[in-house]
């Protein structure tokens, strides 16, 4: 029998809160953590973004804690204020109705404000580690009546140097407090702060689906580091998504391609840890309500972004494992979508390629700068010949699909690769495979959301079919 919340020992109230919310069976990692923690044991529990390991300890906590105790029973510490204010609202739709308090304490808010809510009756505290360690020294917060403590995203700690911050904050905890390490990846320094502060952790890992198989679709576009904002630019032309996270290694490069995009007449902003706390959330709004097209941003500042209707994602820098491989391109193919993965390379940045290719067991499909196919020949072509696919004109934001000339494949279309085809072997402009021809740029004039509308034309016969 399938697992519910209640076999897993969740109550009654929290599981009908749960089922208001939409929420009516546990994914994996809960499944497998929830019952574990409930026991009052330590945890170290691996598992990829998009998992529902937020629930999986939040749960748990709200379990256990006990609203007559006026002070800070539980305390969850993240990386980055997204993440903060993520789980925070996660927590306030589930204790709704309940005198359970939970307050989010990140940089970019108001100190005395937070001040003045840590002295009301505050059980929860969801902080980011250096405003935590300010309002230590300020001694507006104790934390010595902490008796679970999470350590979420721990790997991105250690990427952003705030372990040292973390072992402080830990050390102000009550000694025999129930500890939680949560993390897609485990490094070794990780694992070495869990063995100094942990007792006997159980080890859980559980593998998310199988998301850059299933749900996204591939493909690696080669360019040069003087041609990659011009290559980029193009891909979005002719890809169109109805939303877009694009991937920067640092913030001098994303603040610099998003004022190019910007002029190249998209709908553009940027996201990183230089933007006041102000415009970040502004930004994230805009974003989540589809008035930006294009998110450019770092990895660390898109940690835990969880957006519905993310179509695409661009890696303007590819990652150099694949583990954050995984999670940028995560961003896209959820709750049932398909989604599309752009990975830009260059010349010199092929064994991070060889890496990726390797570490998700599959080679990725190589295109050019026109998002055509490359696939090398067999036979009499062997001689190191190429061949390319043409892309399919369609209509709408879908993205286009791909066939080779004179040959169309049969089946269903996907709403955003565009594989395959309608009845009769008919395309969406009604013509058939054989009488319709894209012109030389590989893009079809259309109107679309994301800046400039596109003057492109579609040849046909020899003649101008006109702007579509």
């Amino acid at each position: 029998m399938t697992a519910n919340f209640l076999t897993l020992g969740i109550s009654n109230e929290l599981n009908a809160k749960l089922k208001a919310n939409g929420i009516h069976r546990p994914t994996a990692i809960q499944e497998q953590t929830i019952p574990v923690l409930l026991t009052g044991k330590d945890v170290i529990a691996q598992a990829q973004t998009g998992t529902g390991k937020t629930l999986a300890f939040v749960l748990p906590i709200l379990e256990r804690i006990e609203v007559k105790k006026p002070y800070i029973q539980a305390l969850i510490i993240t990386p980055t204020r997204e993440l903060a204010l993520q789980i925070t609202t996660e927590i306030k739709k589930i204790i709704t109705g309940s005198d359970i308090n939970v307050l989010a304490a990140y940089g970019g808010q108001d100190v005395e404000q937070q001040v003045r809510k840590l002295k009301g009756n505050i059980h929860l505290v969801v902080a980011t580690p250096g405003r935590l360690l300010d309002h230590l020294r300020r001694g507006t917060v104790r934390l010595t009546g902490v008796s679970m403590l999470v350590l979420d995203e721990a790997d991105q700690m250690l990427h952003l140097g705030f372990l040292e911050d973390v072992e402080r904050i830990i050390l102000q905890t009550y000694e025999k407090r129930q500890t939680m390490l949560f993390s897609a990846t485990i490094p070794q320094q990780v694992r070495e702060l869990s063995l100094r502060y942990m007792k006997k952790p159980v080890d859980i890992r559980v593998q998310g689906k199988n998301i850059t198989l299933d749900e996204i679709k591939q493909i690696v576009v080669e360019t040069t580091d003087r041609t990659k904002q011009e290559t980029l630019s193009n891909l979005i032309k002719v890809y169109r998504p109805y939303l877009a996270i694009i991937f920067c290694r640092t913030k001098r490069i994303a603040s610099a391609l998003n004022e190019y995009l910007i002029g190249q007449g998209f709908s553009s902003d940027e996201l990183h840890g230089d933007l006041s706390q102000a415009k970040r959330q502004q930004v994230m709004k805009r974003f989540r309500e589809a008035a930006l097209q294009l998110l450019v941003a770092t990895d660390v500042a898109a940690r835990g972004l969880d957006i519905e209707g993310v179509s695409h994602v661009f890696n303007y820098n590819i990652p150099h494992d694949v583990e954050s491989y995984i999670h940028r391109i995560g961003r896209t193919g959820r709750a049932g979508w398909t989604g599309l993965a752009v990975t830009l390379i260059t010349p010199r940045e092929r064994m991070y390629l060889q890496l990726i290719e390797k570490g998700i067991g599959k080679s990725l499909e190589k295109r050019d700068s026109n998002g055509e196919k490359i696939q090398r020949l067999s036979g009499n072509n062997a001689e190191g010949k190429e061949k390319k696919m043409v892309k399919e004109p369609t209509r709408g934001k879908r993205t286009p699909g791909l066939y080779e000339k004179g040959k169309r494949p049969q089946g269903k279309k996907n709403s955003l690769t565009g594989d395959g085809q309608g009845k009769n072997g008919r395309n969406s402009m009604g013509k058939t495979a054989g009488k319709t021809r894209v012109s030389p740029n590989g893009t079809r004039a259309s109107k679309n959301n994301l800046g400039k509308q596109s003057n492109h034309t579609i040849a046909a016969r020899g003649r101008k079919v006109g702007k579509v």
